[in-house]
């Protein structure tokens, strides 16, 4: 299941587990990425609360977590190599994985015709 939030997120659940990443269209905003800085592992955050930070030529973001979780796993790539976000934001460049607190809070989000309607 692919769900999107107001705030430029992209969640794709499977099970009770959130692959979470920018949408392209975030991307595009920041242009080209300098820097990204990720959770800890084991970190656990409300919704909406400030889980990365990346920063780009342009600006400084926060990246927010869409649901209440714990972080189980971060996508070392990108902090390496802040660049693959811009190349490939809503594939290779998710940010970090989220075990989901409760799953039906997902049902609340966009889904992608509604984002696409938000960014239009």
């Amino acid at each position: 299941m692919l769900k999107f939030t107001a705030e430029h997120e992209w969640l794709k659940i499977e099970g009770d587990v959130a692959t979470v990443g920018i949408t392209r269209h975030a991307a595009d905003q920041l242009g080209d990425l300098v820097f990204v800085e990720l959770p800890e592992v084991g970190a656990a955050f409300d919704k909406n609360g400030e889980a990365a930070t990346v920063e780009s030529v342009k600006a400084a973001s926060e990246v927010y977590c869409p649901l209440d979780g714990e972080v189980t796993e971060i996508n070392q790539s990108i902090v390496d190599d802040p660049s693959l976000v811009n190349s490939d934001p809503e594939g290779a460049a998710w940010f970090f994985k989220l075990k989901l607190k409760n799953v039906s809070d997902a049902d609340a989000l966009l889904d992608e015709a509604a984002y696409k309607e938000l960014i239009a």
